[in-house]
């Protein structure tokens, strides 16, 4: 073992962190998901299915995996018969690397920058944070709270939203996106005893290659964007991360690469679209290992880190369980206490209402008998009832600064309006406190479409220390908003919050 040195830097220098973004799925969701576009995406491709070529990848990818940061997925990847230079991941872990970028790479640490690059992508969820944005603004409320795992079937909400396989969402990120992938990346690779710079260097190789024969890059830069400050900020992170442990590569890149140029050319993609090169080294469905190795028990093989089980992603009950729509009785004066699994907060609720608990994130939904309606499209509609949650507010996102508690607000109510449409700020915003920190409220109404009656809404937020904020949502018929406001106001008095607890 060596130790790889980069150029000096500020003693208090340290490696950017870098935070997933907001979420709706879980990281089990997150593998189905990547599991069935992996079978759909493989029904176009073109798999090379050579044994060395796919054998030595996955040993890089092995390496990579056991540095990877957040959860332990079950990466594993597939190479590509196209002369294209490019690579793509899709959630949870299923990696693609083209015959092209591979007959590209000068060295296999510049391999593995690319590999640790999607790695990144699927580490930080990108695919699936993208998704959730979309599906926030073609679905109701109800989904703030959790009621997405009811049910656990995300092909269904994907359908809303371009379908599984090849989706956009999966494969063209935003720039914040490609840069946090860099960053995340270049940490993996020096975790993993390559260094990091060899990222920075595959860059300058993209340039020439773009320069002599840009049609192998079109596909490249058309999903990756091509930052002119990418490199600079890859070298910058390599100083951050300073000295690297360096281990001995993998071994055989140049049996490979000759392997491969032996082949005879490669289609581009292009030709493949067109329909040539379809049975190149492709052997179909029989050899379609992402199909198969994440076994329909919900266990995921051994990556090197961990194995283990997904826990089962349905709490609720199978026919909705809620009593007759609309139609709920007096709330009790006895109080329940519903407890946040990770010691994150606590609400106290009418002991005759059901609390629902997402196997992911901090929300819960808390309604009474006949206060959620299935609105016909394996959606859920809450008619009554209370949502708490951790909100992260999307437009600080690219922001060095932490956002104000207006600032947080007003990007929840944006969300919120965006993906309800029928609701409208009403009046004025009031400052409020909630455990003694600073909150607000705002209400909205509006017409709502599932009753055709007013539905009201009262939005509280209150601050925590990183800029995100923890809300609730209060709903309920406007005709009736004023008979539920004082159980509103008890259990919005009775939240208390711990600021230490991480909640990113």
């Amino acid at each position: 073992m060596t130790v790889v040195t980069v150029a000096s830097t500020p003693l208090f220098a340290q490696p950017t962190q870098v935070k997933p973004g907001f979420n709706l799925f879980s990281e089990q969701q997150d593998v189905e998901i990547g599991r069935q576009s992996a079978a759909e995406a493989e029904r176009q491709l073109p798999l090379l299915n050579d044994r060395r070529v796919e054998g030595y990848a996955t040993e890089i990818i092995r390496r990579l995996a056991a540095a990877a940061p957040g959860a332990k997925y079950p990466y594993q990847i597939r190479v590509v018969n196209a002369s294209d230079i490019n690579a793509f991941s899709l959630p949870g872990g299923f990696m693609y690397v083209n015959r092209g970028l591979i007959e590209a790479a000068r060295t296999e640490p510049e391999l593995a920058a690319v590999l640790a690059h999607e790695m990144a992508h699927v580490a930080l969820r990108h695919g699936t944070h993208q998704a959730s944005k979309a599906y926030m603004t073609q679905a109701g409320i109800g989904i703030l709270g959790g009621l997405l795992g009811r049910g656990g079937n995300p092909s269904q909400v994907f359908q809303v939203i371009g379908g599984l396989g090849l989706n956009a969402l999966f494969l063209k990120f935003s720039r914040d996106d490609e840069y946090q992938a860099d960053t995340v990346g270049a940490q993996i690779m020096a975790r993993a005893g390559y260094d990091p710079r060899s990222m920075a260097d595959f860059f300058q190789v993209l340039r020439n290659q773009q320069k002599s024969d840009p049609g192998r890059l079109a596909t490249f830069f058309s999903d990756h964007p091509a930052a002119a400050d990418r490199e600079t900020r890859i070298r910058q992170e390599a100083q951050r991360i300073g000295a690297v442990r360096s281990s001995s590569e993998v071994g055989g890149f140049a049996q490979v690469q000759s392997q491969l140029r032996g082949m005879g050319r490669a289609p581009s993609m292009q030709d493949i679209a067109r329909g040539q090169g379809r049975n190149t080294g492709n052997t179909g469905s029989r050899n379609r290992r992402s199909d198969g190795t994440y076994p329909a028990d919900g266990t995921y093989p051994d990556n090197g880190r961990a194995n283990g089980r997904y826990p089962a992603n349905d709490r609720y009950p199978a026919n909705g369980g809620y009593g007759q729509a609309g139609q709920i009785e007096a709330p009790s004066s006895r109080l329940a206490t519903y407890r946040q699994r990770d010691g994150f907060f606590t609400i106290q609720y009418p002991d005759n209402w059901r609390s629902y608990e997402p196997d992911n994130g901090y929300g819960v939904t808390i309604v009474p008998n006949g206060g959620v309606v299935d609105t016909g499209n394996g959606q859920q509609s809450i008619i009554y009832g209370v949502i708490v949650n951790h909100y992260d507010p999307f437009q600080a996102t690219s922001s060095r600064r932490e956002p104000t508690l207006d600032q947080a607000t007003q990007d929840l109510v944006t969300q919120i309006t965006q993906s309800n449409s029928h609701l409208r700020p009403s009046g004025s915003r009031r400052r409020e406190t909630i455990d003694g920190a600073p909150a607000l409220s705002q209400v909205l109404s509006g017409r709502s479409p599932v009753t055709g009656e007013e539905e009201r809404v009262t939005v509280f937020t209150r601050q925590l220390p990183d800029g995100h904020v923890i809300y609730s949502l209060f709903i309920a018929p406007g005709r009736e908003y004023a008979a539920m406001a004082p159980v509103f106001s008890r259990m919005v008095r009775s939240l208390q919050v711990n600021d230490e607890v991480a909640h990113r």
